[in-house]
């Protein structure tokens, strides 16, 4: 095989390689954890239940990180849910949409994130169990300029490790 025949193959593994997580930025097909976390969404102390019926994220308005009663009630039910499965952390992402500096973003993004843990802890939630992870605009889930996506990409998500937070 010619150098350049492996230098192609070489790069094509890599470039496939880089896509085999389709959900590593919070959007469908997201794991939503760290090693050794899954399970089905029938095992109420798994990670997929807690991602498909505790709900992961909770979304913002524009420019804000005060929590809508709506969030609250998907906040009150994930603090249940850490509080009946203590061998789990959180890892709380800041997300923001594209609009605005990119500072301004990751500042606001730490907001939420923030907002989401302090409600956590309200609730019962050991403060050592969760981690802010501020990512303002870095990783939309939805991609064009228009309300609907920017509502989307404005939220803070749960990210469930075992074991604790390393």
């Amino acid at each position: 095989m010619k150098l350049h025949s492996k230098a192609l193959l070489i790069a094509a593994s890599l470039v496939l390689g880089a896509c085999a997580d389709p959900g590593r930025f919070g959007g469908p097909g997201a794991a939503g954890g760290g090693p050794g976390i899954g399970g089905t969404a029938a095992d109420p102390a798994s990670a997929a239940y807690f991602r498909q019926t505790v709900g992961d994220r909770v979304l913002f308005a524009v420019d804000q990180h005060v929590l809508s009663p709506e969030a609250m009630a998907v906040l009150d039910a994930q603090a249940r849910w850490l509080l009946d499965n203590p061998e789990y952390a959180a890892i709380i992402e800041g997300h923001a949409d594209e609009r605005g500096t990119s500072a301004y973003n990751l500042a606001l993004s730490g907001r939420r994130a923030n907002s989401v843990i302090e409600y956590l802890i309200g609730r019962g939630v050991a403060p050592e169990r969760l981690r802010a992870l501020p990512l303002g605009k870095e990783r939309p889930i939805a991609l064009c300029s228009e309300e609907s996506c920017y509502a989307q990409n404005r939220r803070a998500v749960t990210v469930l490790r075992a074991g604790g937070l390393s």
